[in-house]
């Protein structure tokens, strides 16, 4: 199955491409080219798409 991804990025002045999803906005990652930084954002849609991911009541 086929997930549509939806992330905010920009470059800064170092070269880094920074950017976070926008289900997780507090979320933030970096990549060295944009191509890297979609690799690393999608890594984190996994972690936070897992079952066993649990919340503090």
């Amino acid at each position: 199955m086929e997930h549509k991804i939806m992330f905010k990025y920009w470059l800064e002045s170092d070269g880094y491409y920074l950017g976070y999803l926008m289900d997780y906005p507090d979320h933030w990652t970096q990549g060295i080219s944009l191509e890297e930084l979609k690799e690393n954002l999608v890594d984190l849609f996994k972690i936070f798409s897992k079952e066993s991911i649990f919340t503090r009541n």
